[in-house]
């Protein structure tokens, strides 16, 4: 028997899901959007039909572990946000949901090593590195291992770049405009350091000084999606703590870590720190929204040889974030560039932080996809703003014999001011 769950028990996410819930009138604008009902063509893997989960769950009409396969199954994409006539508030629902039924679900014993594996290494820097090293000797085994823990492994890369590390304080060429923050992130400065780099080299040469926390911790994004509110807790008051309240900006340039710091709010919502972090978000943009709203950027030398770059959209820049133009804006700055707008552009690539280890059928899929559409436009070079997406798109690319490269919008600018783009 099912015993159900008063709203008023939830904790303090309890409202947010409940209003989340109440503003869905099941119209199904929703189901074009979402990626998983694109590829399975089932109502519960729909956000209308997570949507009716999640409320008998809440309800005491279904139980956590009958609805948690299709609950799984959520990249937390967010396309179905701007899809939505009514305006359901999606991510006020599907993050707190797991964050609030995670503690009484019934997992799998390769569940949890998966969980324990990816929450213990992924958020620092130093043991992932350590972990992707090791990982490598242990590829030749995937196929033998479960599932998630071979995925996990088919994912490293051949080879790690070499480590960079970046001054506190990176002052300002010529006139400051302006003072930031950087989130130097944690996958990040292990699989692609050189984001960082091209986002300082950028940002100085706009002007801005950009200093870099050396106490900041991971944002926090891949544990709150996961259901692991503590940890994302742990990490959100660090940085509370660490980013200095004395900047124009606190600079992301991951969508799915800008995405993640917006939710500080609801990550610390009945904490001592809840009015903290609605100061904090409030500062929190992505670098192209910084460089975007400098207004005329520092000259980029004239090319002669045009180049076709396709934007790739991801969607916790896009949809989360609704940081579509500032890109494209950046990117038509440079001399000789066409860009490109990928076919089905709104569908997600199936990175989504863990999901590629949690649902890697669906993951490869939709790379699958994606990299299809995208190849389709017949680029020079693809660009995108987040390292998942980035890791998705190399991998299947390559598995499709292309050459094609896939870099940050950062990295592409900064190659364009120093002439090798």
């Amino acid at each position: 028997m099912q015993h159900k769950i008063p709203i008023s028990k939830l904790g303090p996410l309890g409202d947010e899901m409940a209003s989340a819930v109440s503003t869905c009138v099941h119209c199904g604008f929703c189901l074009a959007a979402c990626p998983t009902y694109d590829q399975l063509g089932q109502e519960p893997d729909s956000p209308r039909g997570r949507i009716v989960l999640m409320k008998d769950v809440l309800e005491g009409n279904l139980s956590v572990d009958d609805a948690s396969l299709h609950i799984d199954r959520c990249l937390g994409c967010l396309a179905c946000e701007p899809a939505c006539p009514s305006g359901v508030p999606y991510r006020d629902l599907i993050s707190p949901y797991r964050a609030t039924m995670e503690p009484v679900r019934k997992r799998t014993l390769i569940d949890r090593i998966t969980r324990v594996m990816t929450s213990s290494t992924l958020p620092y820097p130093r043991r992932f590195r350590l972990a992707a090293k090791m990982g490598r000797f242990a590829r030749p085994l995937a196929p033998w291992l479960p599932r998630p823990i071979g995925a996990m492994l088919n994912l490293l890369p051949d080879r790690l770049p070499q480590r960079q590390s970046w001054l506190p304080i990176n002052p300002a060429i010529g006139t400051r405009r302006g003072r930031v923050a950087l989130l130097s992130g944690c996958a990040q400065s292990v699989l692609a350091p050189d984001i960082n780099t091209a986002t300082i080299d950028v940002l100085t040469r706009n002007g801005i000084e950009v200093l870099v926390p050396p106490n900041q911790a991971c944002c926090g994004a891949l544990s709150w999606h996961v259901g692991n509110w503590n940890q994302a807790k742990q990490f959100a008051i660090a940085n509370l703590k660490a980013f200095p309240e004395d900047v124009d900006a606190i600079v992301t340039n991951a969508a799915g870590c800008g995405s993640g710091m917006h939710e500080y709010g609801m990550i610390l919502k009945g904490t001592k720190y809840e009015s903290d972090a609605t100061a904090f978000v409030s500062k929190v943009k992505d670098v192209s929204v910084v460089l975007a709203e400098l207004g005329e950027l520092a000259a980029i030398p004239q090319r002669s040889e045009s180049l076709r770059i396709a934007y790739h959209d991801a969607c916790h820049l896009a949809n989360a974030q609704s940081v579509r133009s500032e890109p494209r804006h950046l990117l038509t700055q440079i001399p000789a560039v066409e860009l490109l707008e990928i076919p089905e552009s709104h569908l997600c690539c199936g990175s989504a932080g863990t999901y590629n280890v949690d649902q890697p059928e669906i993951a490869k899929s939709l790379g699958d996809d994606k990299v299809r559409h995208l190849l389709s436009t017949e680029p020079d070079l693809v660009a995108t703003g987040n390292i998942g997406c980035m890791t998705q798109l190399q991998t299947h690319l390559a598995a499709a014999g292309s050459s094609v490269k896939v870099r940050h919008t950062v990295q592409i600018l900064r190659d364009a001011y120093i002439g090798k783009l």
